[in-house]
């Protein structure tokens, strides 16, 4: 006989037609309800059966001293899913919360899983961290499903107007301008975009706009044609270098969108038989360990993840405590190394 599966908040809330907040505001007995809303939602209550977790509600108005850290899934060449880039701030993180006093639960989560969802039912942390998203436009609708339900939680990304939560991010913008004014300080003046340049990927975006400003400031500008959308992944830096090239249009450097796809776009650069630096200059985004390594080095801009590691900390112990927070923006400085071809 097959098991039949848990019957959750999400499936009162269904079968009442109300949001998941508001079933967990009846379950909590808050008189901001409405007499009918209530009579509905506790009459899915008894004909669906649930049973309320008492070990969850009561960590709703207790503190675990636990904060709980979602890492999502990202392309790698290697079983591990995880970015690199995100490795070193975890490291800061762990530290963080010891220094708090706090332990740090860490999952793994698919973008597929209903975790926004799954988190409100079985509450194990006080908070929630996350790292690593995709497509933003797609992301921001379990965001906002997290500020509904009152869940406390910072996450690493694009620092957005009208944005649902708080967020710690770099200066994009910034960081784009730098590698701009460092290529064309160099002579370069048709720089191609390894990257998705839109909404969907707010970060990648502000480079390429931060990129295409410094060059204005030339009366030089980025050209569309010289575009070709990656997300961060070894595999997709080589495959968009191999399209680029296959456009047949000129160009004299490539700025990629993470360093994992610079480090893919050297790859295909040199299958092709292209010098970089000397006919193309290559930069990328993040300084990752393995960017100095590249061959030849990563001309990069460095993200500082160990302050960023301790702010996303800082940022969602404050909440807790029930203090106003603000999304912060950190600095990006340019690393200079020989794939740009500087001296």
């Amino acid at each position: 006989m097959a098991r039949r599966s848990k019957v959750t908040s999400i499936d009162i809330a269904h079968r009442a037609g109300v949001s998941q907040a508001t079933v967990s505001r009846v379950l909590s007995g808050s008189p901001l309800v409405n007499a009918d809303t209530r009579k509905r939602v506790e009459a899915a209550v008894r004909e669906l059966n649930y049973k309320v977790d008492r070990h969850a509600s009561s960590l709703r108005t207790q503190s675990s001293r636990t904060l709980a850290l979602l890492l999502f899934e990202d392309p790698t060449p290697d079983d591990s899913h995880i970015n690199p880039f995100f490795l070193s701030m975890l490291g800061s993180i762990t530290r963080a919360c010891a220094r708090a006093g706090y332990d740090l639960l860490v999952s793994f989560q698919q973008l597929s899983d209903d975790w926004h969802a799954d988190y409100e039912d079985t509450m194990k942390a006080d908070g929630l961290i996350l790292l690593g998203y995709g497509d933003y436009l797609a992301y921001r609708g379990k965001l906002e499903a997290l500020v509904e339900q009152g869940t406390r939680f910072v996450r690493w990304g694009a620092v957005l107007p009208g944005q649902p939560g708080v967020s710690i991010g770099c200066d994009n913008h910034h960081g784009g301008q730098l590698v701009g004014e460092h290529l064309a300080s160099l002579g370069r003046r048709r720089i191609a975009f390894l990257g998705d340049a839109s909404s969907h990927y707010p970060e990648f975006f502000d480079r390429y706009r931060g990129c295409d400003a410094a060059l204005a400031k030339r009366g030089l500008a980025m050209d569309a044609g010289l575009q070709v959308d990656a997300v961060s992944s070894e595999e997709a830096g080589h495959a968009a270098a191999r399209t680029l090239l296959a456009r047949g249009l000129p160009f004299d450097a490539v700025f990629a969108a993470s360093d994992l796809i610079a480090i893919g776009a050297l790859r295909a650069l040199a299958e092709a038989g292209q010098d970089v630096p000397g006919r193309i200059a290559v930069a990328g985004f993040d300084d990752i360990p393995m960017a100095r390594f590249a061959q030849p080095a990563l001309t990069t801009v460095y993200q500082d993840t160990s302050r960023a590691g301790t702010l996303l900390v800082e940022s969602l112990l404050a909440q807790i405590r029930g203090e106003a927070v603000e999304s912060t923006t950190l600095p990006a400085t340019l690393v200079v190394r020989r794939s740009s071809g500087a001296d």
